[in-house]
Parts: structure tokens; sequence; C-alpha cells
């Protein structure tokens, strides 16, 4: 078997709730998402997506990964998609760095691999745990009563893990954690996200003003020492994200002991193939994870459900269902939310179709 063409489509995903605003003033309304196709000389096709969050939140952003598609496609034509750390180990000798351009490609591979083998990629991954998997809610980042009235309406719809968007001025912080917090009931978990938005001493007055407050602290500052310091002023337990994209920084956060959660985003890896390593690795050493991604539709929400779905439970922080946050769907078969919790398709492959009216035309074919 061998890739015989690579073509990517562009699709604009506006929210369902107008925007999505984050640390720093940050903010999106409608996130530009691409779905990579591979096909192969035997007929079956696979279908991956990249959606970074806007070009100012990683080095990501959605032309980019389309340019880097024209760059990087032709030194995969006539490589065997089933091979996938040779496919790996070719695309990081053609294309150093960059790996969320890499990341549609690996994933689109995987579903061939599902395919060809008659499996879910939940099983190739591992092993399904149990019949689904927790779900996370992201509350924009708003006045402190208007987002404790988004996460009593998430509550109603079964989500159990909450993940406030602060990073802003400290003393609203602290009253946007005291707001939600005061809503929690047994079993809710509770994320305060700061996405690299304070300081370090923003970060440590806020902590210590929520230190009677059961709530994560998520990556408060830009940098992995700024962080580190912060973690080692707080009994919370830490979320590191940002900073973690590749397993040499993952191995140095453990070795420092400074995180107890991390956020697995799968573009930031390079894909599922990376993404799995980085996930074993933590089931190994006993941190627990968030498999994410940055952003993305049905396809990505698909790739996550696997990861997820094959990641012991015990270890699985929770998890994201993006395509609920739009309100284009772009393939069939994706999985969809219930009641907070979300399972992986049993399909083989990925288990999703893409919906071609909705994709339109090929923006970038190599062959």
């Amino acid at each position: 078997m061998k890739i015989t063409r690579i073509s990517a489509y562009q699709v604009d995903l506006p929210l369902r709730e107008g925007s999505y605003k984050w640390s720093g003033g940050k903010s999106v309304t409608v996130f530009d998402s691409t779905i990579v196709q591979v096909e192969t000389d035997t007929g079956l096709v696979g279908h991956g997506e990249v959606c970074p969050l806007g070009p100012f939140y990683l080095p990501a952003y959605g032309a980019g990964v389309r340019e880097g598609l024209r760059e990087l496609g032709p030194h995969l034509i006539g490589y065997d998609p089933r091979d996938l750390n040779v496919l790996n180990r070719r695309m990081d000798s053609a294309l150093k760095g960059h790996a969320y351009v890499k990341s549609g490609i690996d994933i689109a591979c995987w579903d061939i691999l599902g395919q060809v083998t008659g499996e879910p990629v939940s099983r190739l991954l591992g092993g399904r745990f149990g019949e689904d998997f927790v779900l996370y809610r992201a509350i924009s980042q708003e006045a402190p009563e208007r987002m404790a009235e988004k996460v009593a309406a998430y509550r109603a719809e079964g989500y159990r893990r909450f993940q406030l968007k602060v990073g802003g001025d400290p003393d609203t912080d602290i009253a946007r954690i005291h707001a939600v917090a005061a809503l929690m009931q047994p079993g809710d978990k509770l994320v305060a996200d700061a996405n690299t938005g304070w300081v370090k001493h923003e970060a440590m007055r806020v902590v210590k003003a929520v230190r009677d407050v059961d709530v994560y602290i998520e990556q408060p500052c830009l940098t992995y020492e700024e962080c580190l310091s912060v973690r080692e002023h707080t009994d919370h337990p830490f979320v590191l994200d940002e900073n973690i994209d590749g397993m040499d920084i993952l191995l140095r956060a453990n070795a420092d002991r400074a995180m107890d959660v991390v956020n697995i985003k799968i573009h930031k890896f390079g894909g599922l193939t990376k993404a799995r390593q980085a996930r074993d690795l933590c089931v190994s050493l006993g941190i627990g994870m968030t498999i994410e991604d940055s952003w993305g539709g049905d396809i990505t929400t698909a790739a996550i459900a696997h990861l997820a779905h094959s990641t012991p439970p015990e270890l699985l922080f929770t998890a994201t269902d993006f395509n609920s946050y739009v309100t284009v769907s772009t393939a069939d078969g994706a999985p969809q939310r219930q009641n907070g919790r979300m399972s992986a398709s049993t399909a083989a492959g990925l288990g999703v179709s893409p919906k071609w009216d909705v994709l339109g035309e090929r923006v970038v074919e190599i062959a």
C-alpha cells in the first residue's frame, strides 16, 4: 500500500456561543480548520483535522497548516501509511519542527490503518476502557456572575468538569473562581486556566486568595520556570498545558514534580503517534491527563475520543468534545456527548465520513 495523494480542505467553524475569550484579551468567533485527506493506491482513504486556536495562542495558524502541507506532502508520496513510525521519521526529516502541520497526516494514516485491520483506532491505541469517558466544559472569560450562570447551565447538561478561563485582572479572577466554586457539588472538578496570562506575582496573589477553594491551577504563567515557581508556592493540584509539547519537557516536568495533570494536545505532538507515546509515558509515571487538541470539529473530536477511550480512566482527568462548541458539522459518524460524557466509535478507523457538501473544493493537492 502506498500514499498516492494528499489533499486539504479548509472549513470555517463558527462558535455556538458567538465568541470564545481567554487571557490577554484574546478572542475568536470563527475557527479556521483544515481537513486532511490521505489517499492510497488500494482505494482506502483516511482523514485528519488540524485547527489551531488562532495565530496568537501557540506557534501555529490555519493557513500555516496548508502551506506546510504543500512543503511536506511531496516527501510522503509512495510511503506506506500503515508504517506510522517510518512515516513520522520521514516527516521529521523532511520538515524540522512544525508538529501541527504533521498532525493531520498522522491522524489520517491511523484512520487508514484502522480500516485495513477492521478495528477502531481506540483498539489500535491500546484498547477500550469502559463504555464512555468524562468531558470538561471550557467557560469563556466573562464577568464572574455570568461565568457562574454558564457553569450552572452546563451542569444541567451533565458536565462535571469545568475549566474557567482566567488569566486577567487578578482581583476579577479571584472573584470568578469564588463565584463558580460556590456552585460545585460532590464529584465536580473546577480548573482555573490562566492560559499563561498572569505574571508571577499576580499568580502568587491568586493562589493565595483561593487557598481554601478546591480548584486546580492550570498554566498560570508564560514560561515553565515561572509556572514551577508558582507550583512551589501552592498546595493546589497543578496542570501544565502550553509548555508541554514534546517528550523532553514532559520528562523534565515529571523530574521537577512540576505538575499533577498534563494536557496532551494532539497537534502539539504531531499527531496520534507521538501523543500516544506521551500518553503511555504518563500512564507509566502516574500523571493524570486531559486528552484534547487546540480546537476542531468532528474529525478532531473523533481523534480525541479514540485516544481518550484507550486511556486508563483513573489517569484520564478529562477530555473534550469540540464538535459541540461549533455550529458546523464536517463529518458523519463523529462521537457526540451524552450527559457530559462521550464514547469513541466502534467502527473501523476513526469511524467518520466527511460531508463533502460542507468541505467544498480542495485547497491543497499533492500527488
